[in-house]
Formats: C-alpha cells, structure tokens, sequence
C-alpha cells in the first residue's frame, strides 16, 4: 500500500473552512484517497497549536479532530521519542540555511525512514528536500 505523509498544513487547512489552502488541501486528500496516511505526534502539535489562536470552538474542534486521527486505524501516527526529536535536531543543524521548522525536519527524517516521497501539504521546504507536495501555490 502506498504511503502518504500528513504535515500539519493538510491538517490546518482540512479543518478550517476560511484557510487559503483548504480547497486545494482537500482535493489532495481526495486524490490519495485509499493510501496509508503517516504524520506524527509532533505535526498533531503544530496543529493544535495554529488552532488555538482561532477560539475556543476552533479549539475544541481541534481537540476533537486530533482524538479522531489517534483512533482511526487507517492512520498511522509516528510517536515522538527521544531518539525521532534528536534526528529531527540532527537534520535542522545540518539545514541552517534553510527555513525548515523542527517539526517539518522530524518529518523529512521519519518520511526518509518509512520510504514515503508523497506529503499532503503546499509547504515549498519538503521540495526542497526531494519530496513531493501534493499541492502548490498555483492551486490556490
């Protein structure tokens, strides 16, 4: 089965309605449907974090979508541990000219582990680092 990386912009832009990806993230998603999705504890983070700020119904919306991807079956969520945040750190040393958060770098190293070049999201830095957005800022 196919994999497929979630970054935290899918998730952000899936879940609010009014976010300039949300159109275009959502026809991802509806273009890998039948994949095995594959994000991590720390993208389920960024996500609560940008939530947050929206509200306390954007909040608890948050809140209620991460409990669902923890208990859906179809969707496979990295654990953070000390040994994925060091690699993570090991990859945001090494690419201090670029603007990659920590998380995006977590990511790049469990995607390189698990074989995955597909990752819903329109974040420019994951091309940079060889692998496939599934959207881009021409799908606005």
């Amino acid at each position: 089965m196919k994999l497929v990386f979630v970054d935290a912009a899918y998730w952000i832009a899936v879940a609010n309605p009014r976010d300039p990806w949300h159109r275009a993230a959502t026809r991802a998603g509806n273009a890998v449907a039948g994949a095995q999705l594959v994000t991590t504890d720390e993208v389920l983070v960024e996500f609560l974090a940008a939530l947050c700020t929206l509200g306390s119904r954007a909040r608890k919306r948050a809140a209620i979508t991460v409990r669902a991807i923890l208990d859906d079956r179809s969707i496979r969520v990295e654990p953070q541990t000390r040994n994925s945040f060091l690699a993570g750190l090991d990859l945001y040393e090494r690419r201090e000219d670029k603007g990659y958060s920590l998380t995006d770098c977590v990511s790049m190293v469990v995607m390189r582990k698990l074989d995955i070049s597909d990752v819903l999201t329109g974040d420019r830095h994951f091309t940079q680092e060889g692998f496939r957005a599934l959207w881009s800022d021409r799908d606005r």
